[in-house]
């Protein structure tokens, strides 16, 4: 690898070895002489797409005038301590709130596609598209948003787009109520035809970030020598600063102890749940931590650093599967998370299913802060992504899709101002909205999207 002195490095540049391939995160050494990235105008933007499944306590009616979801308030002076979101108050300039839009094409259209919710919502949540009623592979749903940006935006990148989720999505044939697996077990469409799957280990999205093997078995092998990725490109990284200046050194260096720190600690869950011991999770792969916070923030900095390095710009996570028996012990509240979401109207019952949600909200922060903390140029990766949150249901004890849970988190490369909370109209489309952010995007052609009727503002 040969670098002219005064010459850019280009972007899209690598550090290889053995079993081993590292993007480099942004540089002032890549900017072009004369040139400068430094508005949040300047860089790519990137997006997230996270779903978690059965709506929230707050789109019960009680559970809504206790502001359990969203505040009370509208415009930008609004109290987010009663709601679930209350973790983001920090996050808070960062954040668009849209509350009680509804997605009918979850609603079931026949008479036996009653009871199904559960195995078709997750399907509608980026396509806002009503899936044809299958178990066959006459599967049929829609696009969703993260794959049209994708396939706009993303085809530049090593990875056009990332799929991750926290469990196990990868049945096949049919689930129930007549619906094939597949519309429960993705929430990513590259056509509608076209379920990506979802990567649920973070060895597997490690080793496809960092190309740590070219097959399995290669990849087998170099885990094997017990030596991580980076004992495979020393030499790359030594020719590489010696063409680096203060700033710029610091930041490798940085990264690179990012990426360390990440691979040390999915060995060291590979480690424990190898080790005999009974686990929580016995169904896991070896490299799924049998805690979900763990596991939540293992995907977590997997998206920050792929970003840093620009590898992909692109994801979509699931953090649920639909009729989950999963507890959140941590949540302060000890019903699986199914039952607890059939709250029965029951007060005392509905507050508990608020703690799920505030406790799944309170991942988050993890993620935005680690984002504000990577610069590119003189902006913050925060800066320059666009989060979208939110869930397919509404009230899940009687499964239906009204004021269903969505907030839009960062500033989208000056797209988003934050610091608002914006309450639709009854009956207003979620797809308006989606509309609105995909032209935020830049796919300002875009005329309609899913069962959308117009574009929904996301301005005072």
């Amino acid at each position: 690898m040969e670098y002219i002195t005064g010459a850019a490095i280009p972007r899209r540049t690598f550090l290889r070895g053995v079993g081993a391939t590292i993007s480099l995160p942004f540089l002032d050494a890549m900017i072009p002489a004369g040139r400068a990235l430094g508005t949040a105008a300047d860089g790519p933007t990137r997006l997230v797409a996270i779903e978690m499944v059965h709506g929230a306590a707050g789109s019960n009616e009680w559970g809504r005038a206790q502001h359990y979801w969203s505040p009370a308030e509208t415009g930008r002076v609004f109290d987010l301590t009663p709601s679930a979101l209350s973790p983001l108050e920090p996050y808070r300039k960062y954040l668009t709130i849209v509350s009680d839009t509804d997605i009918e094409p979850a609603e079931a259209k026949k008479p036996k596609e009653i009871g199904g919710d559960h195995f078709r919502s997750s399907a509608t949540f980026l396509t806002q598209s009503h899936p044809h009623q299958t178990e066959g592979s006459d599967i049929f749903v829609g696009t969703s948003l993260d794959q049209m940006f994708a396939q706009r935006f993303g085809q530049d990148t090593p990875i056009p787009s990332m799929q991750l989720c926290i469990e196990n999505v990868d049945q096949s044939g049919g689930c129930a109520y007549g619906y094939a697996c597949v519309y429960t077990d993705t929430i990513s469409w590259a056509s509608p035809t076209d379920p990506l799957p979802m990567v649920r280990d973070p060895r597997v999205a490690f080793d496809q970030l960092f190309g740590a093997g070219g097959s399995p078995e290669e990849r087998a092998a170099r885990r094997r020598t017990n030596k991580s990725i980076l004992d495979f490109i020393t030499g790359r990284v030594s020719h590489l600063k010696r063409t680096l200046g203060p700033a710029d050194l610091v930041r490798l260096d940085r990264y690179l102890e990012h990426v360390r720190e990440l691979e040390r600690r999915i060995q060291r869950v590979e480690a424990q749940n190898t080790s005999g011991e009974s686990r929580e999770l016995p169904e896991a792969p070896a490299g799924v931590p049998d805690d979900f916070e763990e596991h939540v923030k293992l995907m977590f900095d997997l998206q920050a650093l792929a970003f840093a390095s620009d590898v992909t710009r692109v994801f979509s996570f699931k953090m649920g599967r639909d009729s989950s028996a999963r507890v959140f012990p941590d949540s302060g509240v000890d019903r699986p998370f199914h039952p607890a979401s059939h709250h029965g109207g029951n007060e005392d019952n509905i507050t508990a299913f608020s703690r799920i949600n505030r406790y799944h909200v309170g991942m988050l922060p993890y993620f935005l802060g680690r984002l504000e903390d990577t610069m590119e140029g003189d902006a913050h990766l925060l800066d320059r992504t666009m989060i979208i949150y939110g869930s397919p249901m509404g009230d899940p004890n009687i499964h239906n899709h009204k004021r269903c849970p969505l907030f839009v988190a960062g500033g989208a490369n000056g797209q988003l101002d934050g610091n608002l909370h914006l309450r639709a109209a009854p009956g207003t489309p979620m797809a308006n909205v989606m509309l609105s952010l995909a032209h935020k995007l830049g796919l300002d052609d875009m005329k309609r999207f899913g069962n959308s009727t117009g574009d929904f503002s996301l301005t005072v």
